[in-house]
């Protein structure tokens, strides 16, 4: 999904004729196909960067009837392959922060997709499963991606080059 922003050129001496509001305006796309990326150009972090705005917003406007933001879906996605598991397990996981990972939470328990129970053994830790109406949603949440958004992806990429670019960024991922 391409998307358009305004850029201001600088004034400087040789720019010529100015507009009568003494900027000239122009149009770049978000690869920066109309103006130099400079020395962002070949530089691995800025274009994953760049991929992942791109993926999330494809992923937003495909989960928009469901009202779900990436977070969220893994939160869910998580808790469903592991129920049971303590919070501050699922926050670790997907290096969400405790303070954000408690305010995701509470959406999701507001929805009353998932719930919190005193974790078994330690009841200073809370246990997180799906409710019922969680594990329905994941599920059509789940398949109305897969049918959508991972096709869009894969269309994109190839089957072969999705495949190696999963492969790649897992390795990039095992340096944190």
């Amino acid at each position: 999904m391409r998307t358009t922003r305004n850029v201001t050129k600088p004034k400087t001496a040789s720019s010529g004729a100015e507009s009568a509001a003494g900027t000239e305006r122009e149009f770049a796309t978000n690869g920066g196909n109309d103006i130099s990326l400079g020395c962002l150009e070949g530089l691995l972090g800025y274009s994953l960067r760049r991929a992942q705005l791109a993926v999330f917003q494809d992923f937003l406007h495909c989960m928009k009837d469901f009202d779900l933001r990436p977070a969220q879906f893994s939160v869910l996605a998580i808790i469903g392959a592991n129920p049971g598991l303590k919070q501050s397990r699922v926050s670790e996981a997907l290096g969400i922060n405790r303070a954000n990972f408690v305010a995701l939470l509470d959406e999701l328990e507001q929805r009353k997709l998932a719930r919190r129970a005193a974790a078994p053994g330690d009841r200073r830790s809370n246990a997180l499963y799906l409710t019922p109406k969680g594990e329905v949603f994941l599920k059509e949440a789940y398949q109305h991606l897969i049918a959508q958004h991972e096709r869009r992806l894969e269309e994109a990429l190839g089957s072969t080059n999705k495949q190696l670019l999963l492969e790649q960024l897992g390795k990039l991922a095992a340096l944190s």
